[in-house]
């Protein structure tokens, strides 16, 4: 098991990549640092394999960043892990203050954020600026936490974060998910405030703002109806009690007034309606109590995975 492992996920990165390499090397020099290609056209690869020693590159031949972390995680052992992106964004000044709070401070995941220090004056996209606030606040109003930037690539994790991470997402909706699902596991959640810079020249992003702001969105509606069912069909509950109300209030006023109910299909549907309101409310609650069980298991599951992780350090 390596003690310190840097994970730089890569996709065209032939004009950074080496300063980053070179930054973690100086910052980490105990740290083994892995690059995972992820399909580059240039020389992303290359150059990271010129690198004479605790420098490792491996493919990801599955496009998106979610199938790279994918990959990572599966493949790597390590007591702490360092995730970042390798177009040179995030300064190598602030990983010893991360690691650190993941081997000393005991850490599940340390978010690195930029969003509190120089992002918004770094960042030239003003639609990349409103999604992130959007997010940020979506997350913490749905699950009740305090991370300060969601979208972050800058990351360190513990053990047994990445190892009982499920990763569903396939390509930048993946730190959403992160996100989430620390927060649902009550994971110890750290954030480090770190400075951002805007990308080199001749360097492009390959975040879509509306394609991948999209998809984050739907991530986020998903996660909440997964982890928080009840709280997500109650509010389907009250939506349906609404709409039925809402129609049923004119057939009830003739009722009181004419003592008929000319409008039988009105009542029918309202009918209808409230009993799908019912029937949402109980769906909620019976997936509430699975969603309990799970947590009962995710528990047991940390146990065994910190009675493994004891194991392999005696080795």
């Amino acid at each position: 098991m390596d003690k310190i492992a840097v994970l730089i996920p890569c996709y065209n990165e032939s004009r950074t990549i080496g300063k980053v390499i070179s930054d973690y090397r100086r910052e980490l020099p105990e740290a083994l640092i892995y690059v995972y290609d992820n399909n580059s056209t240039d020389q992303t690869a290359e150059i990271a394999s010129a690198f004479p020693e605790h420098v490792i590159v491996r493919h990801e031949y599955e496009q998106g960043k979610g199938n790279v972390i994918r990959r990572m995680f599966r493949e790597i052992d390590a007591e702490c892990y360092v995730m970042v992106d390798g177009d040179d964004t995030y300064p190598a000044e602030h990983a010893r203050c991360m690691v650190r709070d993941v081997l000393e401070l005991q850490a599940d995941m340390v978010v690195g954020d930029r969003l509190s220090s120089t992002y918004f004056e770094e960042n030239k996209r003003p639609f990349h600026n409103m999604g992130n606030a959007i997010v940020r606040k979506s997350i913490n109003l749905l699950f009740k936490s305090n991370i300060k930037d969601i979208m972050t690539g800058y990351r360190a994790f513990s053990y047994q974060f990445v190892k009982t991470f499920p990763v569903l997402s396939k390509g930048f909706e993946i730190e959403t998910e992160m996100s989430i699902h620390a927060i649902d596991k009550n994971m110890r959640v750290v954030n480090e405030v770190v400075e951002y810079r805007d990308r080199p020249q001749g360097s492009q992003s390959k975040l879509n703002t509306y394609a991948d702001g999209w998809k984050v969105l739907r991530t986020i509606f998903r996660l909440f109806r997964i982890y928080k069912p009840l709280d997500f069909y109650s509010l389907l509950a009250v939506l349906l009690i609404a709409v039925s109300l809402c129609f049923f209030a004119p057939v009830m006023m003739t009722y009181v007034q004419t003592g008929l109910v000319p409008n039988f299909p009105t009542l029918i549907v309202c009918g209808f309606t409230m009993l799908a309101a019912i029937i949402s409310f109980f769906s909620g609650m019976m997936l509430q109590a699975i969603q309990q069980k799970n947590r009962q298991d995710f528990e047991m599951e940390l146990n065994r995975l910190h009675g493994k992780k004891i194991h392999m350090e005696m080795k």
